[in-house]
């Protein structure tokens, strides 16, 4: 079979990155044909390789059969549209789309098409050994009945410079949002493919609360879920060193995820039939410590974009379909909506309404914003640090 032609629409922030690993041949079955963005922001032309300063030409030019959107987010739906619909392959950088109602929409336009092409998210974390781990101890069932889960990731530490470095970043018309749509979809993804989601959401936020900025910069998160079991999601770009440890409190025992470990305080016997058999008002079930080393982070973003290529050419089922991303998109909105409002929010919300706030808030900002031209620097660091989470 043919290489799959690719395209890859915007090379700040991990457009690059993408190009290089497909120029290093780190991705089987694939040519890159095409490359968008402004005119500064094009590397020098390899051989092979057509670019495009305007997308629409990029994607009408029959030069391409899969398109990679690595544009900033308030794009993602239009050009993710244009893309379906000239009947391309697509994968979508994270996050899917800034709120809800465009998640919907890129939705709606996939099924329009009637599914025929692939579409994925570069949800990578999803390859990472230690949520693959976890997730396969929550799926077979080994943990029993999970009551609570805690997840505080608080080693996104941003100075000032870093915001900084672009006009649109931290805004709510350039970006959507601040920490919950910038650094954490990754992990609002992985929270939602390993517990499911809440049908509640509590959000407690800090609105530049560490830098002058107009949006969040510090997130305390309460889930509820109808089967009794509770979450607390914790993250900040303002706290270091900063911790990235999840708990998971289940029948049999406690699995803690850190660092390269997974430990599990096993209980021998479930808790539940423990309290219910046992004769003594203060005793506990014996529990031993079980060590889970993980010696790698997993193929992260190249093993997405060779499993999206695999699913094009070979029909495999992908890692991260894009119609799971509203997920995480959705707990990112109901958080900040819960903040506005200061109530709770039930799940699913009201996608329009949120859309309504979000675009007030964009067109009638007033806050100034400090800027600085350093887009590379960004982009490297941005870079480097999606593959440490």
């Amino acid at each position: 079979m043919e290489n799959i032609r690719y395209g890859i629409v915007g090379l700040g922030n991990m457009g690059r990155a993408h190009r290089q690993s497909i120029l290093d041949g780190k991705i089987d079955g694939i040519s890159l044909t095409a490359v968008c963005d402004i005119p500064e922001g094009l590397p020098e032309k390899r051989d092979g390789e057509s670019q495009f300063t305007d997308v629409d030409e990029m994607i009408q030019s029959g030069e391409i059969d899969a398109i990679h959107i690595c544009t900033p987010h308030p794009s993602h739906r239009e050009i993710g549209i244009k893309s379906l619909e000239a009947d391309l392959h697509v994968l979508m950088e994270k996050p899917l789309a800034v709120d809800k109602a465009d998640c919907q929409a890129l939705i709606q336009s996939y099924k329009d098409t009637g599914m025929k092409r692939v579409f994925a998210a570069m949800f990578n974390q999803r390859t990472d050994p230690h949520y693959t781990t976890l997730k396969d101890l929550i799926d077979t069932n080994q943990l029993g009945e999970i009551r609570r889960v805690h997840w505080s990731v608080t080693n996104w530490f941003r100075t000032e410079y870093y915001y900084a470095m672009g006009g649109w970043r931290a805004t709510w018309k350039g970006e959507g949002g601040g920490v919950l749509l910038n650094q954490c979809p990754h992990n609002l993804d992985l929270f939602q493919w390993l517990f499911g989601m809440p049908q509640r959401v509590t959000g407690f936020l800090g609105f530049g609360r560490y830098h002058q900025i107009e949006v969040e910069d510090d997130a305390t998160l309460f889930f509820q879920y109808d089967d009794g079991k509770n979450a607390t999601f914790i993250t900040s770009t303002g706290e270091a060193p900063g911790v990235n440890r999840l708990e998971v409190i289940a029948d049999r025992g406690v699995v803690t995820v850190e660092e390269n470990n997974i430990v599990w305080n096993k209980n021998e016997v479930d808790s539940s039939k423990f309290s219910a058999d046992s004769m003594s008002g203060f005793s506990k079930p014996e529990a031993a410590i079980v060590n889970i080393p993980i010696k790698d982070r997993g193929g992260q973003h190249i093993e997405i974009m060779q499993n999206f290529i695999n699913s094009i050419r070979e029909g495999e089922e992908l890692i991260s379909p894009a119609m799971e991303g509203i997920n995480s998109v959705e707990l990112a909105n109901a958080s900040l909506l819960s903040a506005w409002e200061g109530q709770t929010i039930e799940l699913p919300m009201d996608a329009s309404k949120y859309a309504l706030i979000l675009k007030d808030k964009g067109d009638n900002s007033t806050f100034q914003k400090k800027k600085i031209d350093a887009q590379s620097i960004a982009s490297a660091d941005d870079f480097a640090k999606s593959n440490k989470k």
